[in-house]
């Protein structure tokens, strides 16, 4: 057993050593082809120069804003009062929904919102175009094209996104696809922090700005309608009511002051039923109509303070940040990226030749 461990040992301890002697080799076989190694990477480094010049520039945009939700409605204590008079003042569920946690990175990249931003107006060199239209010049789509359909195919501002044709959808579901898979990126600066960071790499200066304004905008449109709907409903029910009620009071009023002014002779105590009636129903409209106006004045409040605030923090000022290859950044990478592959092509060849020789 003993010398079988060692035998073991000897193959193990000669394997190591073939292989440093095959790296020495290896490393004197380069040695020898410096000449050849330090050509193609000067050619890599020339062909790195040649694709940072050639190289167009990306514009970065970036947008940060916070949402400021007043969640917690210091009208709790009036919604328990105002629902006994069958009056739901809201602010008082869960506080879930799309701008809350992480649920706003899916909202802003979701197809709705990135399309309703493509489908927005912008002005650019004079014209007033989509941004969908501005995206397809931008990256000269159209002469990418090969259907003669697609090459003539407009997004007007002025046309509803109902009355698209399936070639629109579709082009609109690829834009989408390419900016959501390819430079748009929707982050939290901190999990701690509420402000997020919209952000926008495109060719167009112009659409990298406008583009992640638009979105932001639409999306707190959309939230905010969302948020605040329940509320509008009890504000408009209640407004309705508090009219039709202000209406009943004055005509009441006036039929009372029309009754009194018929029944000046205190002797005719009949006749003052009529009047002590219409009195009656003067008070009973002026009580339902401070009730109802009272509860409106508070769904007014207590919309106002569910209604969250989109604050923007920063904005994207002409001029964007260029994102390009520079120069000494291609020269270094094509240097590299040249030498490495010269260095595994003679290795490969090396070991091929070696191979050969020894079955020979």
């Amino acid at each position: 057993m003993e010398n079988t461990r060692q035998q073991h040992f000897q193959e193990d301890e000669v394997t190591l050593k073939d292989l440093i002697l095959k790296i020495q080799d290896w490393w004197k076989y380069l040695l020898s082809k410096w000449l050849t190694i330090i050509i193609v990477g000067l050619v890599g480094a020339g062909i790195g120069l040649t694709m940072s010049l050639l190289d167009k520039p990306d514009y970065k945009g970036e947008l940060t804003f916070v949402v400021e939700d007043n969640s917690s409605s210091p009208l709790s204590a009036y919604a328990g009062l105002a629902s006994q008079f069958g009056i739901d003042l809201g602010g008082r569920g869960s506080g879930t929904g799309v701008f809350e946690g992480d649920n706003v990175i899916e909202f802003l990249k979701s197809r709705l919102m990135i399309e309703r931003a493509l489908l927005s107006s912008v002005t650019y060199q004079g014209k007033t175009m989509s941004l969908a239209e501005l995206y397809i010049d931008a990256y000269e789509l159209r002469d990418k094209w090969k259907r003669p359909e697609l090459r003539t195919l407009k997004f007007p501002v002025t046309e509803t996104r109902e009355g698209f044709s399936l070639v629109q959808d579709s082009v609109l579901n690829v834009i989408h696809e390419q900016i959501v898979k390819g430079k748009y990126k929707v982050e939290k600066l901190d999990k701690k922090l509420s402000f997020i960071k919209v952000q926008c790499i495109s060719a167009s200066e112009v659409f990298s700005k406008v583009f992640i304004q638009h979105i932001v905008d639409q999306a707190g449109s959309f939230y905010i309608d969302t948020k605040t709907r329940h509320n509008k409903i009890n504000i408009d029910r209640l407004q309705q009511q508090a009219d039709s009620l202000e209406k009943l009071l004055n005509r009441k009023t006036y039929s009372a002051a029309a009754i009194q002014d018929l029944n000046l002779n205190p002797a005719r105590q009949a006749a003052g039923v009529n009047t002590e009636l219409a009195v009656r129903d003067k008070f009973m409209l002026q009580t339902m109509y401070a009730e109802v106006v009272k509860n409106l004045e508070l769904s007014k409040i207590a919309m106002a303070q569910e209604t969250p605030v989109i604050q923007i923090v920063d904005r994207p000022i002409l001029p964007l940040k260029k994102e390009r290859l520079g120069k000494a950044k291609g020269i270094i990478l094509g240097g590299i990226l040249g030498g490495f592959l010269i260095v595994v092509f003679l290795l490969a060849r090396k070991i091929y030749s070696d191979t050969m020789r020894g079955r020979g």
